[in-house]
C-alpha cells in the first residue's frame, strides 16, 4: 500500500484535478514565486493528455493560462516594456522605447496579425475554455504584468528549441573541409542549447526562444506550434508514444507603477520574475515489452537513465535531510535534472502528478513509479522568497483612474478638449496671478500727443511713470525685505530641519542598530529553531525507529515466553509420565520379585513333597509284601489316612497359587488348548465344562500350544468320601526365549457331586485287580492319563512356570 496526498479516480475531470493540484502554483507565480509541475508514470498511462487535455476538456496547460489572463488581464504593461536580456533577466523599458520597438516589430517583412483578429486553430480550438472564470484571489493592482512562453524538449540528453524557425534534426552528419558530407557513416547529435546559471543561481537555457503573450489564445497559439514539432514515435505500447521530456515555461514579469500610478518605475530591482515550468516526462518503458530497436532503443535507454538520473537525486536528498548528511546530488547526470536543480534547492514548490494505467501488464512498473512517488513527498524544498518593497503608497492606479476620470469630466462641462486639460488648466492659473499682479499699478494716462505745443500730456506721463517707479520701489524693498525674512526663515527651517535631521539620522542610526541587532537575533533563533526542528524530526524519527524495535522484540519475547511456556507444560507432562512410568516399572518388578520369591518357594516345596512321597512309597513297597493284595479301607479309615497322591505334581494350595503376575484382561477372540486325557470318564453333573473356540486334544503338541494363548487341563480324581471331583486346571500360554511354549497355571476350578443321605453311589468293587503295580497306579494316576510330563523349572524369562515336555512313557 502507498499513500499520497491526494488520489483521482478514473471518472475524475480535468477541473477538478486542476483546481487540487495546480490552481495553488499559478497562485504562487502571481505572487512571484516559482513552481515546478511534473506529470509521471509509465508509457502510456495518460501523461500528455493529463497536461494537454482533450477538445471540450482542456487539461493543466491551457487552465493554467487562462487562470493567468483572467487574473492579470486588466493589469497588463504594453508589449516591449518589459524585455528579457540574455541573462535569464528582465528590464523594463519606457513608454517611449516600447512604443518605437513596437514600430519596429511591424516594420518587419512578416507583420503578425493582431491578437483580437487572429483565427484559432481548429485543431485546438476547443481546449480553450473562454467560459472558465478561474482567477487567482490576490493580485495587486499598483503593478503591471508582462508574461512570456519558451517551450523546449529534451531528447537523448540534448536539449532543443521547440519555437525555433529552423527545423530541429535529431541527427546532422559530419561535414569535412571540402564541404561534403563525410563518407563513413559517422554522425554526431546537432549542437544542442546550452545551460547557464545566473546571478541568483538558477538554470536556465540560453538562446531559447521567448515569447511575449497578451491572450490565453495566443499563448496556447504558441504551446501548439512547438507541439507539433516534439518527438513521438509508435511503439507495441502506445501508438504516440513520446520520445523526449517536454518543458513549457511560462515566465511573468511584473513591476509596481510610479507614485503617480501612470507609468512603470524605471528601476530594474524592483522588477520580479517568476516561473511556472509544466514538465511532460516520457515514460518509463521496458525494452522487452516495447520490442524497441535502432534509435527507439537508443531513445528508450536516454528516457530511463534520465528518469533513474531524477530517482537518484531525490533519494540523496532524502537521505541528507533524514540523517544530516552532505553528500553531493548528482544533478549534472541528466540535463532534466540539471535543468531544475534550483527547485530541488529550495527555489520554489514542485508538484508531482502520477499517472497509473490499471492494465495487469503495467502491474510491476507501476508498482516502481508509486514507491518513487510516495519517497518524492518525504523531500522538503520550501524556503521562503524575499520580495522588493517598493516603498509607495498603494492604490495609485485607482486614484490617478479616479482624477482623470473626474478632469475629463470637468473639461467635458466647459466643452474644451480632453487631451489637454492639465496644460491649458495650469495657463489659465498663471495668467490669473499676472494680471492680479498689473492691477494693483496706477493707470497710465492717455499717451496721444496731438499738438505740438502740449505740454501736458508728457507731465502726466512722467508723473504716472515716476509714481510707478516709487511703487516699484516700494514693492522691490517690500520683496526684498520679504525675500530676507523668507531667508531667515529658511535658514532657521533648515537648521530646525537639520538638527531634526540630524536627531531623526541619530535615532535612525539606534533604530538600524536595533534592527540589524534583532535580525542577527532573529537569523540566529532561525537557525536555531530550524536545527531543533531538525533534531526534533531525527528523534521523532528515531523514537518511531525505537517504537518498532521495542514491538518487535515485545512480539519476540511473547513468542518466546509461549514457546516456554509449551515446553513448560511439555516438560511437566513429561515429567507425569515418566513418574508413572517409574511407578509403574517399580510396581512391575516388586510384584515380579513377590512372584520369584513365591514361585521359589513353591519349587522349594514340591521337591520337599515329592521327595516325601518317594520316601513313603518306598517304604510302603519295602513294608508290604508285594504278593498280598490290599484290601480296600472302610470309608471311616480311608477318612483318617492321608490321601495319595501321585507323582505329578498336582498344583499348589490355593494360598500359593496366588497369581504370580497381575491378570490380563483377554478379549472375547482368545482361543484355548482343552487338554482332556484319553482316560477321562464323564460325570453326570448338571454343570459341565463348556469352551468356546477351544483345540481338544488327548495330549498336548507344541503346535496346537503356539495357536492358543490359554491352557485348560481335565483332571479327575476319588475325593475322601470316594466320589469323582474333576478340576480344571487353567493356565496362560507363553513363548520362551528358545522358542518354545510354555503354561503357566493361573486357577482351579473343582466339580464334584455327593449324596445327601450318605450312600455310595458308586462301590469300589469287591475284588480289586491284584495287580503288583496296584500301588504305583494310585499315586501315578494323573501321570498314567496325561502323557505329558510336568516339570518346574527356573530361570525361565517369564518366570517360574510348569515346563511342559512329551515324553513317550
Amino acid at each position: 500500500q502507498y499513500s499520497f496526498k491526494e488520489v483521482f479516480g478514473t471518472l475524475v475531470v480535468q477541473k477538478e484535478l486542476f483546481d487540487v493540484v495546480a490552481k495553488p502554483l499559478v497562485e504562487d507565480l502571481i505572487r512571484g514565486k516559482n513552481g515546478l509541475l511534473f506529470t509521471y508514470g509509465v508509457t502510456g498511462s495518460g501523461k500528455t493528455h493529463t497536461m494537454t487535455g482533450s477538445p471540450g476538456d482542456g487539461g493543466l496547460l491551457p487552465r493554467c493560462l487562462a487562470m493567468i489572463f483572467n487574473s492579470i488581464g486588466p493589469f497588463q504593461a504594453k508589449r516591449f516594456v518589459f524585455k528579457l536580456d540574455d541573462k535569464n533577466g528582465v528590464d523594463v523599458q519606457s513608454e517611449v522605447e516600447a512604443l518605437l520597438e513596437r514600430q519596429r516589430r511591424e516594420a518587419l517583412p512578416t507583420p503578425k496579425t493582431p491578437a483580437g483578429k487572429r483565427q484559432l486553430d481548429p485543431e485546438f480550438a476547443e481546449m480553450i475554455d473562454a467560459q472558465d472564470p478561474c482567477r487567482a484571489e490576490e493580485v495587486d493592482e499598483d503593478n503591471v504584468y508582462g508574461v512570456f512562453v519558451s517551450y523546449i524538449e529534451i531528447y537523448n540528453n540534448y536539449i532543443y528549441d521547440l519555437l525555433e524557425e529552423a527545423p530541429c534534426d535529431s541527427i546532422k552528419p559530419k561535414w569535412n573541409n571540402c564541404n561534403t558530407p563525410v563518407r563513413n557513416g559517422d554522425f554526431v547529435p546537432p549542437q544542442s542549447k546550452i545551460l547557464r546559471e545566473d546571478q541568483n543561481h538558477n538554470m536556465y537555457v540560453t538562446g531559447c526562444t521567448e515569447v511575449e503573450v497578451k491572450s490565453t489564445e495566443e499563448a496556447f497559439e504558441v504551446f501548439w506550434r512547438g507541439q507539433k514539432k516534439r518527438r513521438i514515435a509508435n511503439t507495441q505500447l502506445n501508438r504516440e508514444s513520446s520520445r523526449s521530456h517536454s518543458v513549457f515555461i511560462i515566465k511573468l514579469a511584473q513591476a509596481p507603477l510610479d507614485a503617480d500610478g501612470d507609468n512603470v518605475l524605471q528601476e530594474k530591482e524592483q522588477i520580479t520574475l517568476s516561473q511556472l515550468s509544466l514538465v511532460d516526462l516520457a515514460g518509463s518503458e521496458r525494452t522487452n515489452r516495447t520490442k524497441a530497436e535502432g534509435n527507439r532503443l537508443r531513445e528508450a535507454g536516454n528516457i530511463n537513465q534520465s528518469l533513474m538520473t531524477l530517482r537518484t537525486c531525490i533519494e540523496v536528498l532524502r537521505e541528507n535531510q533524514l540523517y544530516g548528511t552532505n553528500k553531493m546530488v548528482p544533478y549534472r547526470d541528466s540535463k532534466l535534472t540539471h535543468l531544475f536543480k534550483n527547485y530541488f534547492d529550495g527555489e520554489g514548490k514542485v508538484r508531482m502528478i502520477v499517472c497509473v494505467n490499471p492494465k495487469a501488464e503495467d502491474y510491476e512498473e507501476s508498482l516502481q513509479v508509486m514507491r518513487f512517488a510516495e519517497m518524492t513527498q518525504e523531500v522538503e524544498v520550501a524556503r521562503p522568497l524575499d520580495r522588493p518593497l517598493c516603498g509607495l503608497t498603494p492604490g495609485r492606479r485607482l486614484r490617478n483612474q479616479a482624477f482623470r476620470e473626474e478632469l475629463s469630466r470637468k473639461l467635458e462641462l466647459r466643452g474644451g478638449p480632453v487631451g489637454a486639460g492639465i496644460f491649458h488648466l495650469l495657463m489659465d492659473y498663471e495668467t490669473s496671478a499676472a494680471e492680479l499682479f498689473f492691477q494693483s499699478f496706477p493707470p497710465l494716462p492717455p499717451c496721444e500727443l496731438l499738438d505740438i505745443n502740449d505740454d501736458q500730456t508728457l507731465p502726466k506721463l512722467i508723473e504716472a511713470l515716476e509714481q510707478r517707479h516709487k511703487m516699484r520701489q516700494m514693492l522691490t524693498e517690500e520683496f526684498a525685505k520679504n525675500v530676507l525674512a523668507f531667508k531667515t526663515m529658511l535658514q532657521e527651517f533648515d537648521s530646525s530641519v537639520a538638527s531634526k535631521e540630524n536627531y531623526i539620522q541619530g535615532k535612525l542610526a539606534e533604530k538600524e542598530k536595533t534592527i540589524s541587532g534583532q535580525k542577527t537575533e532573529l537569523e540566529r533563533l532561525e537557525k536555531k529553531i530550524k536545527t531543533l526542528e531538525y533534531k526534533i524530526e531525527i528523534l521523532e524519527k528515531t523514537a518511531t525507529i525505537y517504537e518498532e524495535d521495542k514491538r518487535n522484540l515485545q512480539q519476540e519475547l511473547e513468542s518466546k515466553s509461549q514457546k516456554l511456556q509449551r515446553q513448560a507444560s511439555d516438560k511437566r507432562r513429561l515429567e507425569a509420565r515418566l513418574q508413572g512410568m517409574v511407578a509403574e516399572t517399580s510396581l512391575k518388578w516388586e510384584k515380579e520379585c513377590e512372584r520369584r520369591v513365591a514361585a521359589k518357594q513353591l519349587e522349594m516345596q514340591n521337591k520337599l513333597w515329592v521327595k516325601d512321597e518317594k520316601l513313603k512309597q518306598l517304604k510302603a513297597i519295602v513294608t508290604e509284601p508285594r504278593a498280598e493284595r490290599p484290601e480296600r479301607p472302610s470309608r471311616e479309615r480311608e477318612r483318617e489316612k492321608p490321601l495319595p497322591r501321585s507323582m505329578s505334581p498336582s498344583p499348589a494350595p490355593s494360598t500359593l497359587v496366588a497369581p504370580l503376575r497381575p491378570r490380563r484382561s483377554r478379549s472375547a477372540g482368545e482361543r484355548w488348548v482343552d487338554h482332556r486325557p484319553p482316560s477321562h470318564v464323564p460325570t453326570e453333573t448338571l454343570l459341565q465344562p463348556r469352551v468356546p473356540r477351544a483345540i481338544t486334544v488327548g495330549a498336548p503338541s507344541e503346535r496346537a500350544l503356539a495357536r492358543c494363548d490359554r491352557y485348560l487341563l481335565t483332571h479327575q480324581e476319588l475325593a475322601s468320601d470316594g466320589e469323582i471331583q474333576t478340576k480344571l486346571i487353567k493356565g496362560d500360554v507363553f513363548k520362551t526365549r528358545g522358542g518354545g511354549q510354555a503354561v503357566q497355571f493361573t486357577d482351579i476350578e473343582t466339580l464334584k457331586q455327593e449324596s445327601p443321605t450318605g450312600r455310595k453311589r458308586r462301590s469300589s468293587p469287591p475284588n480289586p485287580d491284584p495287580a503288583g503295580d496296584a500301588a504305583d497306579s494310585e499315586w501315578t494316576d494323573v501321570e498314567t492319563r496325561c502323557s505329558v510330563a510336568v516339570e518346574m523349572r527356573a530361570g525361565s524369562a517369564l518366570g517360574p512356570g510348569f515346563q511342559h515336555h512329551a515324553q513317550p512313557k
